[in-house]
């Protein structure tokens, strides 16, 4: 028997914890454990330790959620710090960051003798907005070249996604359209928070310029 068990006994049956009992006897806390496990206290030691068990789970919670609160604070401080690192983007810069975009989440397959353009589909509106910054100014596609089909969930309102992504895009209300769709996995239960206003996809016409794309994103693949 371990010369430090029946000091450990007696310091359970009067309410100490395992904590508590490991500091005083330096016995390691899963010793003391194991030793405990099956001792049948007092009913004021289990009072004891009711009591110190609560107050342990109040500390717990307090302590994450001030821990949570200072990741919160420095999370924001280091987005508010990064965020002036990007300047304005020359019509170059801006012609990567498009193509990245593009090779990320544009269209890029290409079936034998079909044609077809562009075709660029988010949800993020700073992304989309971002897509259009590229299409207009550094590959200058004409206006009336974009067409857009919002594609919504039955819990999202048509006119409200409208008038949303027209206001985002700066693309007049006339030129959307709107598809409807149903997610097979969600069954029609998909939660109302959940893409608020669908799926922004934009198409454009034009061969050459899809073309011209699939040339940079190869322009890109040679620098890995």
């Amino acid at each position: 028997m371990h010369p430090k068990y029946q000091k450990t006994i007696k310091l359970r049956k009067r309410g100490k914890s395992y904590r508590e009992i490991a500091k005083i006897t330096s016995v390691s806390k899963s010793s003391v454990s194991q030793w405990c496990k099956d001792l049948k206290l007092p009913l004021f030691a289990q009072k004891i330790l009711e009591k110190k068990n609560k107050w342990d789970r109040e500390v717990l919670i307090k302590n994450n959620l001030l821990k949570a609160e200072r990741v919160r604070k420095e999370n924001k401080k280091i987005r508010k710090e990064a965020a002036p690192e990007i300047r304005t983007l020359s019509k170059y810069e801006l012609l990567l960051v498009g193509v990245a975009l593009y090779w990320g989440e544009g269209w890029k397959k290409e079936n034998p003798g079909e044609y077809h353009g562009i075709c660029f589909a988010n949800s993020d509106p700073g992304m989309v907005k971002l897509f259009l910054l590229f299409l207009r100014k550094a590959i200058q596609v004409p206006e009336e070249k974009l067409r857009v089909n919002i594609h919504i969930h039955p819990n999202i309102d048509a006119i409200s996604a409208i008038n949303f992504w027209s206001k985002t895009t700066k693309i007049p209300k006339e030129r959307f359209h709107i598809t409807r769709q149903i997610s097979r996995s969600s069954r029609g239960k998909r939660p109302p928070n959940s893409l608020p206003y669908g799926t922004l996809k934009l198409d454009v016409s034009g061969r050459q310029k899809f073309q011209q794309i699939k040339g940079w994103i190869d322009g890109l693949i040679r620098q890995t």
